[in-house]
């Protein structure tokens, strides 16, 4: 019951937006009470926290898989290609984690372990930069972690969140989903390292 309450307001929230759902509509989806709603979840704000902390985990431990590369180029490129993965494989997933404005999620409150790169994909790409900075990968004047782990994010979230949103669009003539991610990891990294300069 609470896995289809949390599947099917995923569903919602991705489609209409977090302000547009209710829990009623989410009941009347379902074919149940609100009341059996409630019963699971405190209110609307308690459902999307455990969405997204689900979700958010789903996607730290998908990195897993490459934490162990020691080169911190290689493990860079590999990170942004699982997660245009998890993004094209989850489109849900990702506008509700990513596209779609909600309440904030207190770091102090979560379940999850805010900066334990196994359990927050953010702090995952920020160890990789740190480590790339440490071993002086990147160019001389970058040395800030969180300009260039955010910068890193802005652009395979560009690609990917483009590919969600506008992947029907006829105005544009879309190169396959492949070329633009490889094309923008590889620029980005690139741009961001001395092997680029």
């Amino acid at each position: 019951m609470r896995a289809l309450i949390l599947d099917t307001a995923r569903e919602m929230f991705a489609a209409d937006g977090y302000e547009a759902v209710t829990m009623r509509r989410i009941a009347e989806r379902i074919e149940y009470s609100p009341t059996a709603i409630y019963f699971h979840f405190k209110d609307k704000d308690a459902l999307i926290r455990e969405l997204c902390e689900h979700d958010f985990l789903v996607l730290a431990q998908k990195f897993a898989s490459i934490a162990r590369i020691a080169d911190p180029v290689e493990k860079l490129r590999r990170t942004g290609h699982l997660y245009v993965q998890f993004g094209l494989e989850n489109p849900n997933h990702y506008r509700v984690m990513f596209m779609t404005p909600h309440p904030k999620i207190d770091p102090a409150g979560s379940a999850l372990r805010h900066g334990n790169p196994e359990e927050d994909a953010y702090a995952f790409l920020k160890s990789i930069v740190a480590q790339g900075i440490e071993q002086e990968l990147f160019r001389r004047e970058l040395r800030d972690v969180e300009l260039i782990t955010q910068t890193i994010w802005a652009g395979v979230h560009g690609v990917i969140s483009l590919q969600i949103a506008k992947h029907n669009d006829q105005w544009v003539e879309w190169w396959p989903l492949e070329d633009r991610a490889d094309l923008m990891i590889d620029t980005l990294i690139d741009g961001l390292t001395r092997k680029g300069k």
